[in-house]
């Protein structure tokens, strides 16, 4: 443990030396600060974000829809100056330049795009998409979503949505489908947060309430052993995913303990697997991640804490 601790220190003293500047380029203030003269200098700086086809009386009107410049008034008042967030892109990349050294640093643009919540941050290569209207805070009144959905909504899940975009650019989804697959591909996406985020907490990681990430560890032994019990681990029934890996506002065991539940404990539970294996196992990352989940699970010599 003590070798491990130094080592870790030492790595993050290399990684803040690494060289990475992050300059993002606010094409939301550029579209809605403009007049619809300007529309064909913007769609020329600015291509990728105008599909063919749609004529210019479509962002005409969406410049000038007061629905529009309301939302965008409400990102102006939370994000003016975007120094802050540029300062945790630099630590989340160089982490991502130290772990995976041929990667690029992107060009990062903001948007305020159509509350799209699976798509609140886009990894793309050399190319990072942020649409700010999706931070406004869990209770802004333009939000109407669930509780469950809503909590995420914070400027603080920012850089876990960005290694989340990453990490499936990096993670290959396996075939077979079973639970045991899509756990495993959970956790390598939560491992990633490990290494690619300093500073944040397991909840934070996880999309978590700590009330929540609580729960599942005080009932890790519970749901491992529910899973083996009705023999859920090598099972490709597609409602285990919407069940225990897709978020939700609890998970079902369709059981008592349902509503004290989380959603995706079984996403949470490859986690642990994952960490498991990491413990046990002398690998690079990116043997990690190319591992399928049956050999991984079988060398993880995991066991639910008691």
């Amino acid at each position: 443990m003590f070798f491990s601790c130094n080592k870790k220190s030492a790595d993050e003293k290399k990684i803040e030396a690494l060289p990475v500047q992050i300059k993002i380029d606010r094409f939301d203030q550029v579209f809605f600060e403009s007049s619809p003269k300007d529309l064909h200098t913007i769609k020329k700086r600015y291509p990728f974000f105008f599909p063919e086809g749609i004529p210019d009386s479509v962002w005409v009107n969406k410049i000038n829809n007061p629905l529009w410049r309301e939302l965008f008034a409400e990102v102006q008042k939370k994000y003016k100056k975007s120094e802050t967030i540029e300062a945790e892109l630099e630590k989340v990349f160089k982490h991502i330049k130290f772990h995976f050294p041929k990667t690029k640093s992107p060009k990062v643009y903001t948007v305020i795009a159509e509350m799209d919540y699976d798509n609140k941050v886009i990894y793309a290569d050399s190319l990072v998409i942020i649409s700010l209207e999706m931070y406004l805070g869990k209770d802004h009144k333009f939000y109407e979503f669930p509780a469950y959905i809503r909590q995420n909504f914070e400027q603080r899940q920012m850089m876990p949505d960005l290694v989340a975009s990453f990490g499936k650019s990096k993670i290959i989804t396996e075939k077979d489908n079973t639970l045991l697959s899509q756990m495993i591909y959970h956790g390598k996406l939560l491992y990633l947060k490990d290494l690619l985020l300093s500073g944040y907490t397991d909840d934070e990681k996880m999309g978590y309430t700590p009330k929540e990430i609580s729960w599942c560890e005080e009932n890790e032994s519970y749901i491992w052993r529910y899973f083996l019990e009705n023999k859920l681990l090598y099972n490709n029934e597609l409602k285990l995913n919407s069940r225990f890996i897709a978020p939700a506002p609890f998970s079902k065991f369709y059981l008592e303990i349902d509503n004290e539940s989380p959603g995706q404990v079984g996403a949470w539970i490859g986690w642990q697997i994952v960490r498991s294996f990491v413990k046990n196992n002398d690998v690079s990352v990116a043997k990690l991640l190319e591992l399928n989940a049956k050999e991984l699970f079988k060398k993880s010599k995991y066991k639910p804490k008691k």
